[in-house]
């Protein structure tokens, strides 16, 4: 499960509040540039992990409702969920190591 979904308002429960496994949620938006800088730093997360972990990319721009929701007022922020509940949240570019540390303490 090494590939990133993208979701929407409408599709946000469905991918990330019923899934199965730990997800982390990337959100983020086209015209930010430190999001650019975090988004190899989150495909090498999602490839290592694998089926372990679910990766979901959520554009603030296109999902507004669920940037809301989660009182995401700055991008990049990511959160860990498990169990459809937040477990943790990070706002800003961090290194491989300090994500894959907080996705180890999720798991």
């Amino acid at each position: 499960m090494s590939d990133i979904v993208n979701a929407t308002d409408a599709t946000f429960e469905t991918e990330v509040l019923k899934s199965g496994s730990p997800v982390l949620v990337d959100f983020s938006a086209t015209w930010c540039g430190p999001c650019k800088k975090l988004e190899p730093v989150v495909h090498e997360i999602a490839a290592e992990y694998g089926s372990r972990l679910k990766v979901v990319k959520v554009d603030v721009d296109s999902a507004p409702g669920t940037a809301a929701r989660f009182g995401v007022l700055s991008v990049p922020t990511l959160l860990l969920f498990r169990e459809g509940q937040v477990r943790d949240q990070y706002v800003g570019v961090l290194s491989k190591k300090a994500l894959a540390d907080k996705v180890d303490k999720v798991l």
